[in-house]
């Protein structure tokens, strides 16, 4: 029997707020132990919340980017449950009335566009973080996180690939930088990921029991433990066995999956509605006055840069990577570049110097100004593209402009014909074979003198007059 797999994803974000969900203490991550806390986040009886203005904003923000339906009317409720990094012994956050539900994402995978359905986002409060191994050894709790806003974002089990997965969280996670609704940084928890996974056999219609695979550190790793998982289930089932309804772990060293405590339901968590926060109302106006504040998300910016600019599909993604280097493409765009040239630029000789020095494209030293004037000098003759990668490399260390830098260091290509006729002579000369092998129906040598008068010129010469002063002398 051939088994497909059944996924649904629930991804938690923390919110990018200057205050936490419910008290007026700061959200900084780097924070000493302890210190970003109040009597509130700490869970001291007699405490009230105040909810977070901000956190509303940004999740429907999250919501409508996400399609979704905005609920006029939502309430905060109590999750009931014991564990150390849960001051009060329950978590604020929402239940059977969420603040987005119904919404949709497409993504681009596999098998070309999906819809992935988003049941609901809603709102809720990270809890503390545990430290483990301080103190010779021992575990404490961090409160600095206790009260983070957080948007936990589920779909619909509308997944039947890790390859999906990956591209689904790909796909959200650049919405959300778009947004500005957080950094999704995973190594500082503002990011997590969780896959409920199940299998059964091709064609039927009934669910399998799902297990649920939690704290994984990247999506590359998330996709690897869901391909695991699948293989797993599908070997127990295989065998005659029964799926157990757990949550498990990410063992990321040996690539397996192990089991950590049986599933909790819903009804195990005793939720009732919070009595200290009144309903959330986000009337009509409201969510207008978020939705005129989006930003064009990632793929109607994509689309629109393969129409406008005739980019194919790779370079408009490449492109559109961040919200950032999608705005300083279009700045050299508008500076009257080719759109191509100013992609191609951008994706390989810059990014790989901003790639080597750890920064961000858009916050380089090269502006989007100066790498449209440095185009320009290769387009009118100034400089070759072989000088062009030296200047951009001068441009990033110094963030000087392209000219004076070609002036400074003496590259203006070399465009008289009497010099390089001179040049291309003395090249020939010095070659004879090659000459010969030409000559003899051996076009590609061409490509070898052409370098040697390159070189000769330490790359100042212009290609195109020196191409066919070649052709006429080694054909003449």
């Amino acid at each position: 029997m051939e088994y497909e797999a059944v996924i649904g994803m629930e991804v938690h974000v923390e919110l990018d707020t200057r205050s936490k969900a419910f008290c007026a203490c700061s959200t900084a991550f780097d924070a000493e132990p302890n210190t970003n806390v109040c009597p509130i986040c700490l869970g001291m009886p007699g405490t009230l919340p105040m909810l977070n203005r901000e956190m509303v904003n940004l999740s429907v923000a999250v919501g409508l980017a996400l399609n979704c339906t905005i609920s006029r009317w939502s309430k905060m409720d109590r999750k009931n449950y014991f564990y150390p990094d849960l001051a009060k012994n329950y978590q604020i956050s929402q239940y059977d009335l969420p603040l987005c539900h119904d919404g949709h994402i497409d993504i681009e995978s596999e098998d070309g566009i999906r819809r992935i359905g988003i049941t609901r986002a809603h709102m809720e409060e990270d809890p503390a973080r545990n430290v483990h191994g301080i103190m010779g050894g021992g575990s404490g709790v961090d409160f600095n996180r206790s009260g983070v806003p957080l948007l936990e974002i589920v779909t619909e089990p509308d997944f039947r690939s890790a390859q999906q997965v990956y591209d689904y969280l790909t796909e959200l996670k650049q919405i959300l930088l778009y947004l500005g609704a957080s950094d999704c940084n995973m190594e500082e928890g503002s990011l997590r990921a969780e896959a409920n996974i199940s299998v059964r056999p091709i064609g039927s219609d009934t669910l399998g029991t799902k297990t649920e695979i939690k704290n994984v550190a990247s999506f590359t790793q998330t996709m690897r433990a869901v391909e695991s998982e699948i293989k797993r289930q599908i070997a127990v089932v295989s065998e005659g066995g029964s799926i157990v309804q757990e949550t498990r772990g990410w063992d990321a060293d040996k690539g397996v999956s192990f089991s950590q405590r049986l599933k909790e339901s819903a009804h195990d968590y005793r939720y009732f509605p919070e009595p200290d926060l009144v309903p959330v109302v986000v009337d009509e106006a409201w969510e207008q006055r978020v939705r005129e504040s989006l930003p064009e998300l990632p793929a109607a910016r994509r689309a629109r840069f393969r129409d406008t600019y005739g980019l194919s599909p790779y370079d408009a993604g490449v492109v559109t990577a961040s919200r950032g280097m999608a705005d300083y493409f279009e700045e050299v765009v508008g500076a009257g570049t080719d759109p191509k040239k100013a992609a191609n630029w951008m994706m390989v000789d810059l990014q790989a110097l901003c790639t080597e020095a750890k920064v961000a494209l858009e916050s380089c030293a090269v502006g989007a100004a100066n790498l449209a004037a440095m185009i320009a000098l290769i387009e009118d003759g100034t400089i070759s593209g072989k000088i062009a990668k030296d200047v951009l490399a001068t441009m990033f260390e110094t963030g000087g402009d392209p000219k004076t830098i070609v002036e400074e260091k003496g590259l203006l290509q070399i465009s008289d014909s009497d010099e390089l006729t001179r040049i291309v002579h003395e090249v020939l000369e010095a070659n004879p074979e090659q000459v010969e092998q030409f000559r003899a129906g051996k076009d590609q040598v061409k490509g070898y003198l052409m370098g040697q008068v390159m070189k000769a010129t330490k790359g100042k010469a212009n290609p195109k007059l020196v191409s066919g002063m070649l052709e006429e002398a080694l054909r003449g």
